[in-house]
């Protein structure tokens, strides 16, 4: 655990250091929409937490399907194995005959 909270501190201050170094006003057009004079981190690190969201989702929607699947198998298979159960507790246990082992 405490590795993981150097490796985040190390990001944060290597993205605060980025952002300190490329501090110079850009101009940014798309399409109609226009923004005149931001931070060019601003626009670099907008950029990649856009792309993380148009990632994440899609990931997430697989994570909340295979999930879903995952309780519907695990409840059919609850079902066959109390129907199993119910099949073993039916048929009377009979002793194995001389011949047959």
């Amino acid at each position: 655990m405490a590795i993981g909270y150097l490796l985040v501190a190390v990001v944060a201050a290597a993205l605060a250091v980025f952002a300190l170094q490329n501090g110079a006003p850009v101009k940014v057009e798309f399409l109609a929409w226009n923004v005149d004079r931001i931070p060019l981190a601003g626009v670099i690190l907008g950029a990649f937490a856009a792309g993380l969201v148009i990632a994440g989702v899609p990931l997430a929607l697989q994570r909340w399907r295979a999930r879903s699947q995952l309780r519907r198998l695990e409840a059919r298979l609850r079902t066959l194995e109390g129907q199993q159960q119910a099949q073993q507790q039916q048929r009377p246990l009979t002793p194995p005959r001389e011949g047959s082992l």
